[in-house]
């Protein structure tokens, strides 16, 4: 329910303006929202999962229609009160699309409608959800309680309490064993395929708990609503500081104002792109998309980049190993045409307060001139 890449990581290397045309997967929808904050031009949002779909369009809905500031806050930001259904069939259902609404109002097995996720902790659900609530289970196995880090008044005593409690569970046999399972990570989102290469030479454990410490203490847990999350099952609701930007009041107008500027389509990346007139996007998000793909989808994908991209289109993306997949996949006729930029892709990644991915990687796409200039050079 909540897509886990920092979106102030991305709106830096997209570098948004009035002028922006965005195409990015829609994941949990958090992005689509968080890049409407900076005014662009539209967004252009894909997914292939029905329930990705419906959550964005229903958090576009919300934004267009529920009355006020704390009745979306309390929708999204709280996610766990019944008056959410009664706005559900006041203001939102009447006004979302058919797909949407059947989603939302079809049934679940124990738990009824779907909506009614909105009155028990929306973010427990999921497949991330799921696993997040599986560690804290083996937490309390082992007579830990990941909520004690969101007490710390410094980054320092984060750090104390991580070593002290959760640290110390990734020594244990059956917790090292568990991790070196390659579908274990699937509750994380890293396929199979990549175990390998996200191992390397290290134990899997070792791996896993670097990035869970990194997320734990890297950042002020004050304003980290990754970490909020995953120790706390919720956001900062005292002072809405650890939220998205979204979900913060100062942006809730400006969301209003820009809700019309979206678009959401049930189908494919590249099945999308194909769609697209020649040179009409200016931004491609592509999440981790691309750790699931082979040589073949890759290419493919690229190539509708190429045809579909401004000059000085920006690309980003992340992978649960360090390195890009592009370097060896993709034809050098085809890499010949994007510029990357390792100076902000190793600065990002230690900026992302969500500290599950290896590598952010931005890159650029080059104009016809750029291009040739550089032919000539190496020529």
């Amino acid at each position: 329910p909540q897509i886990w890449e920092d979106p102030e990581v991305d709106l830096e290397a997209l570098k948004l303006d009035k002028t922006s045309r965005i195409m990015t997967i829609a994941s949990g929808g958090c992005n689509v929202m968080n890049y409407l904050t900076e005014n662009p031009e539209k967004v252009k949002v894909i997914d292939l999962n029905p329930a990705h779909v419906a959550l964005t369009r229903l958090k576009i809905a919300a934004i267009k229609h529920l009355p006020d500031y704390e009745s979306f806050f309390a929708f999204f930001g709280h996610a766990d009160e019944k008056r959410n259904i009664e706005n559900y069939d006041t203001y939102i259902a009447p006004n979302l699309d058919a797909f949407s609404r059947k989603y939302w109002e079809g049934w679940s097995l124990f738990r009824g409608r779907r909506i009614n996720y909105f009155t028990k902790n929306l973010y427990q659900f999921g497949l991330l959800g799921r696993f997040i609530s599986l560690v804290h289970i083996l937490a309390k196995i082992y007579g830990q309680d990941p909520r004690e880090i969101l007490e710390a008044k410094t980054q320092k005593e984060q750090g104390e309490i991580f070593d002290r409690t959760l640290g110390p569970i990734f020594e244990k046999k059956f917790v090292r064993f568990i991790c070196n399972m390659p579908p274990a990570l699937y509750g994380l989102g890293i396929p199979p395929s990549q175990f390998d290469d996200l191992k390397g030479e290290d134990d899997m454990a070792d791996v896993l708990k670097a990035r869970l410490r990194r997320l734990a203490v890297d950042f002020p847990i004050e304003d980290n609503y990754f970490a909020w999350q995953a120790f706390g099952r919720g956001y900062d609701r005292a002072y809405k500081k650890a939220v998205p930007r979204y979900l913060k009041e100062e942006y809730y107008e400006t969301l209003k104002a820009n809700a019309d500027k979206v678009e959401v389509h049930h189908t494919t990346i590249t099945g999308f792109l194909q769609s697209q007139p020649a040179e009409s996007l200016d931004c491609y998000v592509f999440l981790d998309a691309q750790d699931w793909m082979n040589d073949k989808a890759l290419n493919e994908l690229w190539g509708e980049v190429v045809r579909t991209a401004r000059p000085g289109a920006r690309i980003i993306f992340r992978t649960a190993g360090d390195d890009s997949p592009l370097t060896g996949a993709l034809s050098q006729d085809l890499l010949a045409q994007f510029d990357y930029d390792p100076a902000q892709s190793t600065e990002a990644v230690k900026k992302d307060r969500s500290s599950i991915y290896g590598g952010f990687h931005v890159y650029s796409f080059r104009n016809s001139t750029k291009a040739q200039s550089a032919d000539k050079e190496a020529a």
